[in-house]
């Protein structure tokens, strides 16, 4: 979150690893589900996909309860492998599973990478109520980790929609979160996504402008998706 994508994995690696040494079933399926998550956050979803299933495994086999819904977490990963409509179908057999109802904690993620899934896949009322569902959670539980995404993806929604004006409204909202929280890796992605369409809106200086010293900040984590995205556009804006 912070923007140290390598570090992140290095770290989420010694946790599995001390997991392991323990022997401690309810760690080691914790660590799992977060090395997942960390996965789809770089842009990895083949790992990402093994990583929830191992966590999975780990769960039956203990008869523990998973924090995360590894359905909604492999429909992020099969959206990263570009299989659109298994991802949407893992999706929401996630969203339908009575376990995911009854948990509170990470609900507003689940429900962002539900609705990022559901949008792509040509369902954009499926993804604008787990997008309202994601900002209710975040209002009961007032847990903000995500909200900056949230408000990316309100707007990514709106522009397919083709309303402007809201969409760059939420893009700028989502920057200012990120800010707030020096969450550098979601700021990175509300500036691709806002810089992207101010290109097209024939803004190539406002755009790069905004976009440059986001990336310019970082300092590792250049082979992760969001940063190739985010040099790939810069160059398109030169």
């Amino acid at each position: 979150m912070l923007g140290y994508p390598d570090l992140a994995l290095t770290t989420i690696d010694d946790a599995v690893r001390v997991a392991q040494l323990l022997a401690h079933p309810l760690s080691l399926d914790h660590t799992l589900l977060y090395d997942a998550i960390i996965h789809l956050f770089r842009g990895e979803p083949d790992i990402a996909a093994g990583r929830a299933r191992d966590a999975e495994e780990v769960a039956i086999e203990q008869r523990l309860a998973l924090l995360v819904n590894t359905d909604i977490l492999r429909g992020g990963a099969l959206l990263g492998q570009g299989l659109v409509e298994d991802a949407a179908a893992s999706v929401r057999q996630g969203l339908a599973a009575r376990d995911f109802t009854g948990w509170h904690l990470y609900q507003p993620y689940q429900l962002a990478l539900a609705s990022e899934v559901l949008g792509r896949a040509g369902d954009p009322d499926g993804a604008a109520a787990a997008l309202a569902k994601a900002r209710n959670a975040i209002e009961v539980g007032n847990e903000r980790w995500w909200e900056s995404e949230i408000y990316r993806l309100t707007a990514v929604l709106l522009l397919s929609q083709e309303n402007i004006a809201e969409s760059e409204g939420c893009f700028e909202q989502a920057m200012r979160i990120a800010r707030q929280q020096r969450a550098k890796s979601l700021e990175l992605r509300a500036a691709t996504s806002l810089a992207r369409l101010w290109g097209e809106q024939r803004r190539r200086a406002e755009a790069r402008e905004l976009l440059a010293p986001v990336y310019g900040w970082f300092t590792e984590g250049f082979d992760t998706a969001d940063l190739k995205d985010a040099k790939a556009l810069l160059d398109q804006l030169a």
